[in-house]
């Protein structure tokens, strides 16, 4: 009877214990983890916080593949030679080099006889020639370290160093026509002399050039936004003489200001167009893109070879290109016909295209290490800047005696100077085919000193309290919107002959008879 009383209780107790044992289950390992202290302390990761940082690893990232690629070259790159070796092909470079010799003769020159303003001038334009060719041989070296791109842009860049440090010498000398004429001399060379030479050259050997139309398209329209920023300020001058609240002194100050905002606005120009170019449309800038218009051989005998031994070519005959044929110079292989490549259009071809075919494995043999290379671009620039110092210095006495106007020097001798290695460069490249990288230098270079060049100085000469303003003298305004205009219409149509280069050549010839008769004017602050 005890056993029956109990069992009731012993069930109970029993359903009870298995009733709790869940709760003692789930006290052990509870199914909902409850916050301790330290927890609710902690912060909280919020997913939108989280998308403008993987958005900059994003960018951040494309920005690296970008420089990785700008950096690698499109040839492989052989040893590079020793620093004795190095030494050995900068003083055998170029026979420019036997000019280095008036270097240490204008110093003495300049320090021994000061008067003699002439021939301090003379020495030192000769001394400067040899050192601008040494700087674009260490350009060339650089270049070929990096890809095209980049390279083209360090050919234009160091290209001007030359101009760019004559400019701010003769701008911390408060010589404000020398710097104005001196850069508009510098973009009229480069559009009219280098480039003309590169079609006239080219068009020598080939009967059509083809470049890439939308960038040559692009660069006529930057060209195009700078001539405007040089004539707005003369518009503005010109538009308030005569008024009756004209006030010279006020409206030569509100010219000042509004260069001081212009060339901010064309810095700012320039840097969107170095992202364009070396970053989000790298590729209409190379020699495979797509709008690259085809080079055309000469139809029969190149009638600029005619000491060349040659046959008689029937119309509608195709003419080899050079590499497909021998390998070696064009001439070789002008009378030959096309068989084995059918698929090509009758007398044309891209030299540059084929070039890359049979030379893409050859490795690239650099002329001299990195370290050589960087130590003579620093040595280089550093003697441009006092040979530099010493010729602006004789301008005023070399011009006082009437024999030869300051116009004249800047506008037209001092670009030489500056531009001496680029000639060279540019000429050369062309008659390779290789066109694009001609505008590169030339076009490139005018671009780079209309929309940095010019606006930079107008602003360091802000900083450094000097009115450079961009009113320049009226005619050198009107010569540069033609010559822009000029060009313009010479390139529309994405290829060059040598009717055109002499064109612009001829061009450039006027402009030096111009000139030379040409006075000039003082500008709204002749005195700092």
């Amino acid at each position: 009877m005890s056993s029956l009383r109990d069992g009731p209780s012993e069930m109970a107790h029993s359903t009870a214990s298995s009733v709790r044992s869940p709760n003692a289950v789930e006290g052990t390992f509870p199914l909902t983890q409850r916050p301790s202290a330290s927890t609710t302390n902690r912060p909280r990761m919020s997913i939108a916080s989280n998308k403008p940082r993987k958005k900059f690893l994003n960018w951040l990232a494309k920005f690296r593949k970008a420089i990785t690629l700008m950096m690698q070259p499109k040839k492989p790159i052989a040893k590079a030679p020793t620093a004795w070796r190095s030494i050995q092909a900068i003083v055998f470079a170029s026979w420019l080099n036997t000019l280095l010799v008036f270097i240490p003769i204008s110093w003495a020159m300049n320090f021994a006889l000061p008067d003699q303003h002439t021939l301090i001038f003379v020495f030192t334009f000769l001394a400067i020639i040899p050192l601008a060719k040494l700087l674009a041989f260490a350009t060339d070296e650089l270049s070929l370290r990096v890809g095209q791109t980049l390279a083209g842009l360090l050919n234009a860049t160091l290209g001007n160093a030359v101009e760019l440090i004559v400019s701010i010498i003769a701008l911390a000398k408060c010589q404000l026509t020398i710097v104005q004429s001196s850069l508009v001399g510098s973009i009229l060379s480069n559009l009219l002399l280098v480039l003309g030479m590169c079609f006239f050259a080219g068009g020598l050997r080939f009967s059509e050039q083809g470049f890439g139309l939308g960038a040559v398209q692009l660069n006529s329209s930057l060209l195009t936004i700078s001539v405007i920023a040089v004539l707005l300020p003369g518009a503005f001058h010109m538009a308030l003489q005569g008024q009756p609240e004209y006030d010279e002194l006020s409206t030569d100050y509100n010219i000042l200001k509004t260069s001081h905002g212009v060339a901010i606005i064309l810095l700012f120009i320039y840097a969107s167009y170095l992202v364009f170019q070396l970053f989000s449309h790298k590729a209409l800038y190379d020699d495979d893109n797509e709008d690259m218009q085809p080079t055309k051989e000469y139809t029969g005998q190149n009638p600029f070879r005619l000491h060349r031994r040659h046959r008689n070519i029937t119309d509608g005959e195709t003419v080899s290109s050079p590499c497909s044929a021998h390998g070696g110079d064009a001439a070789t292989t002008l009378s030959r016909p096309v068989d084995a490549n059918p698929d090509v259009e009758p007398g044309t071809h891209s030299i540059a295209s084929v070039e890359s075919e049979t030379e893409a494995e050859v490795p690239e043999q650099p002329l001299m290490n990195l370290t050589v290379c960087l130590w003579l671009l620093v040595v280089v620039t550093v003697l441009v800047a006092v040979t530099a110092e010493f010729l602006v210095d004789s301008i005023d006495g070399l011009t006082s005696s009437g024999s030869i106007n300051k116009e004249f020097v800047s506008i037209i001798l001092l670009p030489i100077v500056g531009n001496a290695a680029e000639h060279v460069t540019a000429v050369t490249v062309s008659v390779k085919d290789k066109l694009t990288l001609s505008l590169g230098v030339a076009v490139g270079s005018s671009i780079q000193i209309a929309l940095f060049v010019i606006p930079f100085i107008v602003t360091l000469g802000w900083i450094m309290d000097k009115p450079l303003t961009l009113l320049f003298d009226p005619l050198e305004s009107i010569v540069l919107f033609l010559s822009v205009l000029t060009v313009n219409y010479v390139v529309q149509d994405g290829k060059s002959n040598w009717l055109e280069g002499m064109i612009l050549m001829c061009l450039y010839m006027i402009l030096v008879i111009t000139f030379w008769y040409y006075p000039g004017t003082q500008g709204i602050f002749p005195n700092c």
